[in-house]
């Protein structure tokens, strides 16, 4: 919820995963945030700039998160033509 001057004012803002789109609650303590960091043309890390992919306990312990990361990467235009059938 926000205020009148547009500011943020809930105390818990509950996260979703990336991959399926569940919320996050807070006893689940089994899902983990990776953040991938942002690079200029030289290669060099840009400070601040990074996309956030957040995975929920439920992909984690189906095995299945090493695939979404690669789908949710693959998305975003972080890597190419790696998952089959996948645009």
């Amino acid at each position: 919820m926000q205020n009148e001057e547009g500011e943020k004012v809930d105390l818990y803002i509950p996260r979703k995963c990336s991959a399926t789109n569940r919320l996050i609650t807070a006893n689940d303590h089994a899902c983990v945030q990776v953040n991938i960091g942002h690079v200029n043309a030289n290669g060099v890390l840009v400070p601040g700039e990074f996309t956030s992919f957040i995975l929920s306990g439920y992909i984690r312990q189906k095995g299945e998160s090493d695939d979404a990361l690669n789908k949710l990467a693959q998305k975003a235009g972080f890597i190419k033509h790696v998952v089959d059938g996948y645009e």
